[in-house]
């Protein structure tokens, strides 16, 4: 399968084919079946911080010992993952340095 370059806003959960569309955090090159991983994991994110949202009313519960920003922090885990095997040298160097990933 054919690799495209793109460019991801994790903050933003957005993968741009154009570099001057919008602000983007990591530069990739990617499949087709890569970037729709990708963006569903974005997806997935999504649903998880409207989780850690309404946890994050309940005070009595330490962040530590909930379940939904686990899962919101694996999704996240995830992404940086998937980052990082398409990233460019720049992206991986980047995220090596962010200390995200056990590598």
């Amino acid at each position: 399968m054919d690799k495209k370059r793109y460019y991801v806003s994790v903050q933003a959960g957005t993968i741009l084919e154009n570099q001057g569309d919008s602000g983007y955090e990591f530069e990739i090159e990617a499949t087709d079946r890569q970037v729709h991983a990708l963006k569903s994991l974005f997806e997935e994110r999504t649903e998880h911080e409207f989780g850690t949202y309404l946890r994050s009313h309940v005070v009595a519960i330490p962040y530590h010992f909930d379940e939904e920003n686990d899962r919101y922090d694996a999704c996240l885990k995830e992404i940086y993952n998937v980052l990082y095997e398409c990233g460019t040298e720049e992206t991986k160097q980047h995220i090596q340095s962010m200390g995200v990933l056990n590598l």
